[in-house]
């Protein structure tokens, strides 16, 4: 049989091309033809094919099938030959193809993180090049209003970064070139951070001013309200010829701060460390090392390394809260490891004279501050007033009207602000109208009483809020807004006088005059409560946010990264973001350095 398929296969042929040739006669039959000849030639072919499948896949009525025919009939029966014809075929071209590679997951993750850090790179490199190079302002123009700026405090700086200067010449000055970002001080004492981390340059701000800004760093001594002007002297170490001058403004922003109370208790000043600026923490960071080091020497008696050991800090507000848990984690993280023999003796002390630390804080974080004090081993002394202060010792009265002695090697003092010298001169001048002992008094519009063109903001006020940095930055970004209003309505008042004498028409002048009238209505200062934040250590912090129309209070380690994390934010630039991140992650790495420099 499969020596006579090649003849018939032949024979079929030869007839399949004799039927062709008879049929080329049109060309209706050619193609026939054409057609009728490829289905001869490939039958024999088609025929094997067919015979080979029905041997490897026997019908389901055969024995060599593994399936039942009932199934295979319902199948087929169900579907659509077509159909089945088309998932046969991408069935086995699946079956043929080799399965897909899994994607790297660790490859697209690296991709990732690389665009991030090169566009992060990017936008830091970009954005310290602009603050770098500031671009060219308008020069000083005599016709415009002079504003001659006190201190460069929360206040201050809050009001030159929002000003918009073209309308005026404005003048700067300060007893330091610097703004300092004073809730971050602490942290400075015990090398947490550098103290040129939280420092911003004056002139960083004032050159990327519209108009040229002039920025004088002295201590101004006197103002005078009826001629309005300001003298001031060079307080640096180095001077030239001319030490001391005066200046006239048409307009003063009064926002020289406060300096440290001390309630006339005897020997404070002379004894005890303020922390208020870069100074007063440099300092303390000195006196720290000074007792460690001095508890140390060879032959120290028992009873003065104890003394030496034991650091008190007199005031129970932010500042000597987070003083005394700054100073609790160097003592414990840093300190323990290098001076172990001494580590134990360590000895914390807050004195509060109130009830309770914190006062402005919900009682829930008071008493969770206490409980954490208490497994930090700083002891707490409330209900305490201080009496006086000796060199080596404070005498305090506690609530029993008992007078306890408590001896010490380093005390800190943060107790609150009073009015300065030329606050006070000020108000002796306006005796009049500013009676109070807090500060300046104020109307709603941040204005002071009894002057023309004088504008208090800051500590150096006495307001119905509290002194903190929070209400001085919203009042000086107020302030700015309200010298764009006046600059407007100056610009409006002239262009309203132009009008008139072209004889423009009356609904023109009618416009303008409206303009004018919105311009001048200033609305008051009103105070946003943004929440309160406080670090108490061993990376706890503590947060009261207001949240609709109640408060939520939050502590721990989350709070503490959100107290970071706030802070950061607040900072006035790129470049102290990036300085403080940059200690905090050397600090938890490298730990703090414990020499003394």
């Amino acid at each position: 049989m499969l020596a006579a398929m090649p003849f018939q296969r032949v024979l079929a042929s030869q007839r399949t091309f004799i039927t062709a040739v008879s049929a080329a006669a049109s060309p209706a039959g050619a193609r026939a033809s054409r057609r009728a000849f490829a289905l001869a030639a490939t039958q024999p072919r088609r025929a094997d094919v067919a015979s080979a499948t029905a041997t490897s896949n026997p019908p389901p009525s055969s024995q060599l099938s593994a399936t039942p025919a009932s199934s295979v009939s319902a199948t087929t029966s169900n579907a659509p030959p077509k159909a089945a014809s088309s998932s046969t075929s991408s069935g086995s071209s699946a079956g043929s193809q080799p399965p897909k590679k899994p994607k790297n997951r660790i490859r697209t993750f690296a991709r990732t993180v690389l665009v991030t850090i090169l566009a992060g790179g990017g936008y830091v490199i970009w954005r310290s090049y602009e603050q770098r190079h500031p671009g060219e302002q308008l020069p000083h123009d005599p016709k415009l209003p002079t504003v001659v700026v006190l201190g460069n405090g929360w206040a201050s700086t809050a009001f030159l970064k929002e000003l918009d200067n073209s309308g005026y010449n404005v003048v700067v000055i300060s007893p330091r070139n610097y703004f300092l970002f004073t809730p971050l001080l602490p942290s400075v004492t015990v090398g947490t951070l550098s103290a040129r981390s939280i420092l911003e340059p004056t002139r960083f701000l004032t050159r990327h001013l519209k108009r040229k800004t002039e920025v004088y760093e002295g201590e101004v001594y006197e103002v005078d309200p009826e001629k309005k002007t300001v003298r001031f002297v060079d307080n640096s170490e180095i001077k030239g010829e001319v030490d001391g001058t005066e200046i006239s403004y048409d307009y003063l922003v009064y926002a020289v701060g406060a300096e440290n109370q001390t309630f006339g208790i005897k020997g404070v000043k002379e004894n005890a460390c303020f922390l208020k600026e870069v100074w007063d923490a440099e300092k303390i960071r000195t006196r720290i090392v000074d007792c460690i080091e001095a508890a140390n020497f060879s032959g120290q008696t028992q009873e003065e390394i104890d003394r030496l050991l034991s650091f008190v800090v007199v005031g129970g507000g932010p500042t000597g809260v987070e003083y005394a848990g700054e100073l609790h984690d160097f003592l414990m993280e840093d300190l323990g490891n290098w001076y172990p023999d001494l580590a134990d003796r360590i000895k914390i002390t807050l004195i509060e004279a109130l009830p309770n630390v914190l006062p402005m804080f919900s009682k829930q974080l008071i008493d969770y501050t206490m409980s954490t004090f208490q497994e930090n081993k700083i002891n707490v002394q409330t209900k305490t007033m201080v009496k006086e202060v000796q060199e080596k010792k404070l005498i305090a009265q506690n609530e029993k009207k008992e007078l306890v002695e408590y001896p010490y090697g380093l005390l800190v003092w943060a107790t609150g602000n009073t009015a300065r010298q030329v606050t006070k001169d000020l108000m002796n001048r306006l005796s009049s109208t500013q009676n109070s002992r807090r500060g300046l008094l104020v109307d709603e519009h941040l204005r002071l009483l009894g002057s023309d063109g004088i504008f208090a903001l800051g500590d150096c006020t006495a307001t119905n809020y509290a002194p903190t940095a929070q209400v001085a930055s919203q009042q000086g970004r107020y302030l700015a807004r309200v010298f764009s209003k006046l600059h407007k309505k100056e610009l409006l008042l002239k262009e309203l006088e132009q009008a008139k004498q072209v004889g423009a028409e009356p609904a023109k002048l009618d416009s303008l005059a409206n303009a004018v009238i919105r311009a001048s209505n200033i609305a008051p200062f009103h105070y946003s409560h943004q929440g309160s934040l406080a670090y108490i250590g061993s990376d706890k912090a503590i947060a009261d946010l207001p949240v609709f129309q109640g408060n939520l209070a939050a502590a721990g380690l989350a709070t503490y990264y959100f107290w970071r994390s706030a802070y950061i934010s607040q900072l006035f630039s790129l470049r102290n973001r990036l300085l403080v991140g940059t200690d905090w992650l050397k600090t938890k790495v490298l730990g703090r350095d414990v020499s003394r420099a």
